[in-house]
């Protein structure tokens, strides 16, 4: 496909009542979209100082894309990492955040490895993206050289959905040893649970300026299928958030989840571990992909590269 060919953009469908197969159907043309010449007006150019690419990486049981940003300047072996993912739960793809995990790797610079994860579906819940981003962090870092990197200077970074599969992938490290140096989680969704509606913020946006709630809960319906235990998916309930790397917390206001950061930031700061908590007034909930249109992604933008320059800067 050209990058001048006009991409239709899908209706979105009704949440209450979408089967499996509209799920399929929808996905496949919104992720078309997201990826197509037609989004980059709202979803912004790379940076040309760096260069993209898609590799493959090879983990347990199977095989995952990822969408690799280095600095297109000079070839280096000690860059420091900052594993990617991006929003949506069940649509999404890496190539929708290219603006600001390009920026970031060209002007930290770093190797930015953004996880295509699964995506929820009725056959595919919370638990297995969450694994994938995990499997990712710790093969690159296990794989250090080949990579390029530095494992003494890590970070993950997410947004939405992203955010909280960084969130857990964090406490995982905690519990196993690996060393980060920060997280950066952007409108983090960090309650799967029964309680995940009831926010303020959920009752002032849920249902405006778009219907919020609808698509929420059937993100939940997938996350967290009958039998699965929604606490374990939910950082906000961790048991212990202490000696967690440093976190940068970024919270749209005009988000319905925008409490879930909130609280999220409160619960890490109350445990000892450093947190930052930045709002941006106005701001929807998918502002850091949608540079083209929100003015408060670039802003944003330059705190979190400023954060991660301060966290992973060498020693």
């Amino acid at each position: 496909m050209s990058e001048n060919t006009v991409v239709m953009r899908p209706s979105e469908p009704d949440w209450q009542t979408i089967t499996d197969e509209e799920l399929v159907a929808y996905r496949e043309a919104e992720n078309a979209f997201r990826a197509s010449g037609t989004a980059r007006a709202f979803t912004g150019e790379p940076d040309p100082g760096s260069t993209i690419q898609w590799q493959t990486v090879a983990l347990p049981g199977r095989e995952l894309p990822v969408r690799v940003y280095r600095p297109a300047s000079g070839e280096r072996t000690d860059l420091p990492l900052v594993v990617h993912v991006h929003g949506g739960g069940f649509v999404g793809t890496a190539v929708q955040c290219d603006w600001v995990t390009s920026h970031v790797a060209a002007q930290l610079p770093a190797v930015v490895v953004s996880v295509e994860h699964r995506l929820l579906a009725p056959d595919s819940p919370l638990s297995a993206a969450a694994d994938d981003g995990w499997d990712v962090l710790r093969h690159v870092v296990r794989h250090a050289s080949q990579w390029g990197v530095d494992p003494s200077r890590i970070a993950v970074f997410g947004e939405s959905c992203g955010g909280l599969i960084g969130a857990l992938a964090a406490i995982r490290a905690r519990e196993t040893g690996l060393r980060l140096r920060a997280q950066v989680l952007v409108n983090p969704a960090v309650d799967v649970t029964g309680t995940m509606f009831d926010y303020a913020s959920m009752a002032e946006y849920g249902h405006a300026p778009t219907p919020a709630e609808p698509l929420l809960r059937y993100f939940q319906r997938l996350a967290v299928p009958p039998g699965t235990d929604s606490r374990a998916l939910s950082p906000l309930y961790a048991d212990e958030l202490s000696g967690l790397a440093p976190a940068l917390v970024v919270v749209p206001t005009a988000d319905a989840i925008a409490d879930h950061g909130r609280s999220y930031a409160e619960r890490l700061r109350a445990a000892g571990t450093p947190t930052q908590l930045t709002e941006y007034p106005g701001a929807p909930h998918a502002f850091l992909s949608l540079p083209g249109v929100v003015p408060q992604a670039e802003p944003a933008r330059a705190e979190i590269l400023a954060f991660l320059r301060a966290s992973l800067a060498a020693r």
